[in-house]
Order: structure tokens, then sequence, then C-alpha cells
């Protein structure tokens, strides 16, 4: 435990709005669909049609949950022709849901 604190710098202490704002982040991600959209868009940005295609929900939904989770900034819009693609907002984000991804698919010791 101790090498972990050694290689995080230190963090500064959340305000109460930031600390709601961060507590949000996570009731959103806590949505097992919310959760798996979110997933879908680490490797390349992805359209609503291909990720409801391939997570087996209805594209409204899909988009009911992107909005919720722009409006959390963890996901990002970019238009390409008439077609939105989504992505990761950003590299704190990726590195966050990237590392649990990793943490939830180790063999538990």
């Amino acid at each position: 435990m101790a090498a972990l604190a050694q290689t995080m710098p230190p963090l500064e202490p959340l305000s109460d709005d930031k600390a709601i704002e961060l507590a949000e982040m996570f009731r959103l991600l806590g949505d097992p669909s919310r959760l798996r959209i979110v997933v879908e868009t680490l490797a390349e940005p992805q359209s609503v049609g291909h990720m409801a295609d391939k997570l087996g929900l209805s594209p409204s939904l899909v988009s009911h949950h992107l909005r919720l989770l722009r409006a959390a900034r963890l996901v990002t819009a970019e238009r390409r022709g008439k077609q939105i693609f989504y992505r990761i907002h950003d590299a704190h984000v990726r590195h966050v849901i990237a590392d649990m991804v990793a943490h939830v698919n180790e063999e538990s010791e």
C-alpha cells in the first residue's frame, strides 16, 4: 500500500459542490447499461446505432443514456456528416474506466 501512496500525487480536498458532482458521475456509472455504453466509447468513437446493436439496447434508450453521460462530461459528441459519434470525454475518464475494467477482469487472488 505504501508504494501506491508514493506514486499518486496529493489530491486537493473536494468542495461540497465538487463532491456532489463527482458522486453524480459515479451514480450515473452505477447503471450497467450506461457503464457498458461508456466502455464502448473507450476504443473509438461510436454511433448510437452501432452501440444499440452491439449492446442489444434500443437506439432511443442509448440516446437517453448518452444525453445524461454528456451532461456529466463522461462522453463527448462529434458530428461526422449527418451522424453523431460519441467518444470518451478525456484521458482522466478513460483511465478510471479502463483501470476498473482491468481490475474486475483480473483473476481473484
